[in-house]
């Protein structure tokens, strides 16, 4: 028996990338372990959005040499963003490691693995592009050994990004826009349906900058996903303002089984900071598209990400940031501490705002948001909640957790239930971000793929 251990750094991307590197390594033979001193083959996964999930994987490359000391046959890989950042370089600065991978090259691991075996060190970050930029980047012959998680599976339908962003380095490490073909990806979602699969994300570093044709967008296909037989829920991430429109937010309006949650990042609350990140939206527009959304989903809940501390942010500027934040009520927030990416715009500006202010701006929005969450909780009690069960409560069997349609984390009291059931349950109470609820019904679904409320 081979034993691969993996550890992933990063975004759903990331984790998507995991498992299709785990579902082709088990086609040669390898199992998961949660060990990496029992694994044959030990992957990092990395993710250079932030300076800090770089540092991590370095440190974790040191605890790794006793490993590679004590059984040089073990072969040690470190793909991802990282990897494609610095190449060559990881393998000078890191003995142990045998490949560097960035993520255009999972599905040639096998081959890599034995040309390892047989002496060599390899570094493989070239890229190439496909014009035009519509290209099935997952083989068919994968399709259905996928990313998959209990009764979900996340597709990716595009990569890289076409941004500008001046904080990120996504477009450097991913490179530019790539495209699934409507026919491959709908192909995919189909077999993972068949499997049993009842909640399907459909992935990409700009989810809704998809376009196929001039005629067919990610409106276009978002549509076709949602009329596929047997598709119970859609969610996808992470879109970007720019790329939003009043098309998608009527679509969603009008496809029960299209979440009431979306996740878009705004990364500030001040205009000319939005301008230095090159966002390429304002204040303004971002409000503008969260209003016609709720007046057209009034239960959708909206989170984000939001980075502080970001070069010459004043103290003014932050806090309107926090009106922002006030001001729409986000069910969510994933708040991040500026950090230079090398190479990027925004490092030339020097980071400029102190770390003690940076945590201080954070523990701000974190103590606001807290309060926006007790309310939003709290006003939850009493009302019921379409509910994907997704497993059984780990110390009590007449308990189920799962996620409500707009996200939240729920547990929910009833007998006879089970993993893959949508139902509706009553909100009785919460505990920190988790609600409780009791079972009411179990929603069927009708033949035509229409959810029965």
């Amino acid at each position: 028996m081979k034993y691969v251990y993996i550890k992933t750094f990063g975004c759903q991307m990331n984790e998507h990338d995991s498992a299709r590197m785990v579902s082709i390594l088990k086609q040669f033979g390898f199992s998961c372990t949660n060990t990496p001193d029992e694994a044959h083959l030990i992957l990092i996964n990395t993710c250079s959005v932030r300076e800090n999930p770089e540092n991590k994987v370095y440190s974790l490359l040191g605890t790794l040499r006793p490993i590679k000391k004590k059984r040089p046959e073990t072969v040690i890989a470190v793909c991802g963003c990282v990897a494609q950042q610095e190449g060559n370089h990881i393998l000078e600065r890191e003995p142990a490691v045998d490949i560097v991978i960035g993520p255009d090259h999972y599905f040639e691991l096998p081959e890599l693995i034995g040309r390892v075996q047989n002496g060599e060190r390899i570094c493989l970050t070239q890229r190439t592009y496909p014009k035009p930029p519509v290209f099935d980047f997952i083989p068919d012959e994968w399709l259905e050994k996928g990313h998959r998680e209990g009764v979900k599976a996340y597709i990716a339908i595009s990569k890289g990004c076409n941004n500008a962003c001046s904080f990120c380095i996504v477009p450097r490490t991913r490179g530019r826009e790539i495209y699934r073909t409507p026919e491959n990806i709908q192909k995919e979602v189909t077999a993972v349906i068949a499997e049993g699969i009842r909640e399907i994300w459909l992935l990409g570093q700009n989810v809704n900058a998809y376009k196929f044709r001039d005629d067919y967008r990610f409106v276009q296909l978002l549509s076709d996903v949602s009329n596929i037989k047997d598709v119970w829920r859609i969610r996808f991430t992470s879109p970007h303002p720019h790329d939003w429109n009043k098309e998608l937010t009527d679509l969603i309006a009008n496809r029960k089984n299209i979440a009431r949650h979306i996740h878009l990042p705004l990364q500030s609350g001040s205009n000319r900071i939005l301008k230095l990140m090159r966002r390429r939206h304002t204040i303004e527009q971002y409000i503008e598209h969260i209003e016609y959304l709720r007046s057209k989903v009034p239960k959708i809940e909206v989170s984000t990400d939001l980075i502080v501390g970001f070069p010459t942010e004043t103290d003014e500027e932050f806090e309107e940031t926090l009106k922002v934040v006030e001001q729409i009520k986000f069910s969510q927030i994933y708040p991040f501490k500026y950090s230079p990416r090398p190479g990027t715009y925004a490092e030339k500006l020097g980071d400029t705002v102190p770390r003690k202010t940076k945590e201080e701006r954070l523990a701000q929005i974190i103590e606001l948001q807290e309060k926006i969450n007790q309310s939003s909780m709290k006003q939850l009690i009493g009302t019921e909640q379409e509910v994907l069960i997704e497993e059984k409560h780990p110390r009590d069997d007449n308990f189920w957790n799962g996620r409500t349609n707009s996200y939240r984390s729920i547990t929910v009291l009833g007998k006879g239930l089970h993993i893959g059931d949508l139902i509706y349950g009553r909100v009785t109470g919460f505990r920190g971000h988790w609600l409780e609820a009791e079972y009411i019904r179990t929603i069927k679904i009708s033949p035509l793929n229409k959810l029965s409320y």
